[in-house]
């Protein structure tokens, strides 16, 4: 049989590559751990999806954002804690096709993506 393709965790948007032990059950599997599996997907980041297309927009289309100035758009108060839901709500948006991620001017795997990224629209 062959290795069916990777998948998209429904909460952090990091890929889930097939594991043997998954055989029966790939169909079903929409997280990649189970810190994800016990947060799901509650739509509780959704607004930050919105955010990061809402600051992008106010920009010219080949501009990108760093993931702080999204971050500090939801408010001063607690940006750093915001970093990762924001970098999560990212990926979501890449595996909808909907935003890239950059690094040094180039687009990256946002799962293996680490340090700074940048994000902007999908051209």
């Amino acid at each position: 049989m062959p290795t069916p393709p990777p998948k998209t965790c429904a909460v952090c948007g990091r890929t889930i590559t097939w594991r043997k032990k998954w055989e029966r059950d790939w169909e079903n599997v929409r997280y990649c751990s189970d810190r994800c599996r016990s947060r799901k997907a509650r739509g509780r980041d959704d607004p930050l999806e919105q955010l990061i297309l809402d600051v992008l927009a106010t920009r010219a289309r080949e501009a990108t954002v760093c993931p702080s100035e999204v971050a500090r758009a939801a408010g001063e108060d607690g940006w750093r804690e915001r970093m990762e839901p924001v970098r999560e709500a990212a990926r979501r948006l890449v595996a909808r096709g909907e935003l890239d991620i950059l690094q040094g001017g180039r687009v990256v795997d946002p799962s293996t993506a680490r340090g700074p990224i940048r994000l902007r629209l999908r051209r």
